[in-house]
């Protein structure tokens, strides 16, 4: 996606105590000290690193909307009965003053941009008026600013993620880097692939940094994660033509204590995970689930019915005898045809018993919610 660059407004500083300790560590990244934020955007060590953030800390609220807006482009797209669409927004955050190699995105906005692949079908001056406004109305409820822009790739699901910038959206992270960072305020990309997160069931998110076009690689063919492949076909499968032009972040997530205490909670009657996901619908269980009946089937196959049925018959009868007369005991060997039939019926009974079950989850679960 390609937009014209404008600077972003810049909230007024908010007054700030001289120092804020937060309660724990997993709450710190929803609060800040803002002379140390100050202090750190006024040195912008970025300026003189080109590799000098390594990773982002993503907030549950920011990924909740950027996932739900990137879904609904792929929905949008399918529904007029065409291809997913490409959808765009604008994050909000800040580097963080505790770990100044890190940057916070706080919360996330879409963009009135729709696109298929690079082009766009918005008015980019709508946009630059739309972001105007949006960066007003945010000055005086929150102390973040515009730190970054995400986008989709919703395309068919391959080999490797969509995961990568392209040409284009390498020249709008450039001009956004150049707009912005030498202010204090270093830019993200964020690029999401839904279509392999719905296939996946987890989000398929990378954050990504663009270089100056002066800088050059000390190491050669090394890919934006740090990986060195020697192979052309392979980095640009995985990273796009433009694959030594920009470097990869590490994604992680923070949560609340409040909020980690309650999925935990949740999560230890197991009862979200029953509800939101199918075992039976799942990829590796549908492949497997022809192994399965074959393995049974040929368990059965090995058994010579016949001789057993007739075999049990003579059994029966020559018990009847032992309780009257104390006869001869059946021969050797039946006790283990016997074990063999027990393992057939065992797992013919085990896999009707598991398929049936899956079959009253889903009826439950359709009752329940349809």
């Amino acid at each position: 996606i390609k937009m014209g660059s404008t600077s972003t407004p810049e909230p007024s500083p908010a007054p700030a105590p001289a120092s804020v300790t937060p309660a724990n560590s997993a709450d710190a990244c929803y609060t800040f000290d803002a002379d140390k934020l100050a202090e750190l955007r006024k040195k912008s060590p970025w300026k003189d690193d080109a590799k000098w953030f390594k990773s982002v800390s993503v907030s549950p609220t920011a990924i909740v909307k950027m996932m739900t807006h990137c879904h609904s482009g792929v929905e949008k797209g399918l529904k007029k009965g065409g291809n997913p669409i490409e959808v765009m927004g604008l994050i909000l955050g800040r580097p963080d003053p505790l770990n100044p190699k890190t940057l916070v995105a706080t919360d996330v906005f879409p963009l009135p941009i729709e696109g298929f692949e690079t082009r766009v079908i918005a008015d980019d001056q709508d946009v630059v008026n739309y972001m105007i406004a949006l960066g007003e109305s945010l000055e005086n409820t929150r102390k973040e600013k515009f730190m970054g822009w995400y986008h989709s790739h919703p395309f068919d699901v391959g080999l490797h993620s969509h995961c990568f910038l392209s040409q284009t959206d390498i020249s709008t992270q450039l001009q956004w880097q150049r707009a912005e960072d030498p202010h204090g305020n270093p830019f993200l990309a964020i690029v999401v692939d839904p279509l392999r997160s719905l296939a996946k069931n987890v989000p398929q998110v990378k954050a990504f940094r663009v270089y100056p076009p002066e800088y050059e690689s000390p190491v050669a063919n090394e890919c934006p994660d740090g990986s060195v492949v020697k192979e052309e076909k392979t980095r640009l499968e995985k990273w796009g033509s433009c694959w030594n032009r920009y470097y990869e972040l590490d994604i992680d997530y923070f949560m609340s204590n409040s909020a980690r205490n309650v999925m935990d909670i949740l999560t230890q009657n197991l009862w979200m995970r029953n509800l939101g996901t199918t075992t039976s619908l799942e990829r590796e269980n549908r492949q497997r689930y022809p192994e399965r009946i074959n393995a049974v089937t040929n368990k059965i196959k090995m058994l010579d019915v016949p001789s057993i049925v007739a075999k049990s018959q003579e059994r029966k009868m020559g018990t009847r005898i032992s309780r009257s007369d104390s006869g001869p005991k059946p021969p050797d060997g039946q006790h283990s045809n016997d074990g063999e039939i027990q393992k057939a019926c065992d797992g013919v009974v085990d896999f009707a018993t598991e398929k049936i079950q899956e079959t009253i989850i889903q009826v439950a679960k359709k009752d329940l919610f349809a």
